[in-house]
């Protein structure tokens, strides 16, 4: 199967020609009275920005850096137009992970601006950033703010004292290292998932595969599981991951949409004392994806070695502040779930009644299947809404969740058709 990733891509806020606009709409902005209908958050936490570059939070915290789209030639016609949105989920996959704007845009002009990114598992309510220390932007990263940032991480994902927690300008940071970091010549993924981990090991001239079964994992030089799952959100007990560990070489547990699960099921209260690794997404839960911060939580001597190759001040200052304050906020946390999970179900409830079948998910994004997925992918794109389509599975849609009820009312009145 290929890729199933994440991304997003920047929103512009100019030069953009915009032929038509929705007034009120803008998913950042259109303001709600009612949290369980997908308005704005409650004030939780947070305040206004001391240093002037802290004006960048925002669109530009939540969204990441843009991808490398295909660029569309001058002079290109409507056949050449038509060809591309036939192909438009291999074009997209191909292009660039989830949220690739740049290229929605590039194959609909005439689509309404401003665009609502439902590509995404990016929870679409960030946490508030809050005013900024001027050294976060004007010196390099002390050992003390990592090792602060650090330690916040370890109390939030409890982690044993065994365990060290290695934060990373990503998670996907951390992923492109693991060939170099664990070696190995078997490779096995459970999927079908998140397609970065099977890319990076054939980079490096392994053949991984795709197992459906927990248990076919077993004698793997490296074994991967992403858990709950992306794109269905199946997940595995830590228990069975726990007894997995001792039959494989390296166990990798991707644990990037957990945060929005409560009672998280995490792997790593637990976590064995040998070559195993737990890896942890901030940007997702936090809504803050354009910060790039995750963590690898593991034993002692793949830590360092993970550091080694991470090299100095991986992580900007900007991030180990507000990775460190969100991290120690015990309010936040619980709220958004408690957000999240009325977003979900009213989202599950719109696209019920369009005659999708759910198939899955996690609170941060719905996987739905749909007979005329390629009609409405398109339908919906044509209507300034980008979602999630897999070259593989054709019937298949993720939607992430709309953040306004301006993006609730045009979701649903292109849905109509349906």
């Amino acid at each position: 199967m290929r890729s199933m990733v994440e991304g997003a891509g920047v929103l512009r806020r100019d030069g953009i020609r915009r032929r038509r606009h929705f007034d009120k709409t803008d998913s950042r902005r259109a303001a709600t009275p009612s949290t369980a209908s997908g308005g704005p958050p409650p004030p939780l936490r947070g305040g206004g920005l001391l240093h002037p570059i802290t004006e960048l939070a925002g669109a530009e915290w939540r969204a990441l850096p843009p991808a490398l789209n295909r660029e569309t030639k001058p002079g290109q016609g409507a056949t050449r137009r038509e060809a591309h949105i036939t192909d438009l989920a291999d074009h997209l996959d191909l292009a660039s992970h989830g949220g690739a704007l740049d290229a929605a845009r590039a194959l609909f002009p005439d689509a309404p601006e401003p665009w609502i990114d439902l590509s995404t598992g990016i929870n679409p309510w960030a946490y508030p950033v809050g005013p900024l220390a001027r050294e976060a932007w004007e010196r390099l990263p002390e050992a003390s703010a990592l090792a602060a940032l650090e330690a916040s991480a370890a109390r939030r994902y409890l982690c044993p004292a065994s365990a060290v927690t290695v934060a990373a300008p990503g998670t996907q940071a951390i992923i492109q290292l693991l060939p170099a970091l664990l070696g190995g010549s078997d490779i096995r993924v459970r999927g079908a998932t998140y397609g970065e981990f099977a890319r990076v090991f054939a980079l490096a001239g392994a053949k991984p595969r795709l197992s459906a079964e927990l248990d076919d994992l077993a004698g793997a030089d490296v074994a991967i599981v992403v858990n709950p799952n992306n794109p269905d959100g199946r997940l595995v007990t830590p228990e069975a991951l726990l007894a997995l560990a001792p039959r494989v070489g390296t166990l990798v547990v991707d644990e990037a949409f957990i945060d929005a699960l409560a009672p998280a099921p995490s792997l790593i209260p637990l976590l064995p004392a040998r070559r195993t690794m737990v890896l942890r997404s901030f940007g997702k839960f936090y809504g803050l994806a354009g910060l790039r911060l995750g963590f690898a939580v593991t034993s002692p001597d793949l830590a360092q070695e993970l550091r080694d190759r991470l090299g100095p001040w991986a992580v900007s200052g900007p991030a180990m502040e507000i990775g460190a304050r969100a991290l120690a906020d015990d309010a936040w946390p619980r709220a958004s779930r408690e957000r999240l999970s009325a977003a979900a179900q009213r989202l599950d409830g719109a696209l019920i009644g369009a005659g999708f079948e759910i198939v899955g998910g996690t609170p941060l994004f719905r996987l739905a299947r749909h007979p005329r997925a390629p009609q409405i992918f398109r339908a919906l794109a044509e209507a300034g809404i980008l979602t999630r389509p897999f070259a593989a599975e054709l019937d298949w849609l993720r939607f992430g969740l709309p953040d306004g009820e301006g993006a609730w009312d045009r979701l649903i009145a292109a849905l109509e058709g349906f």
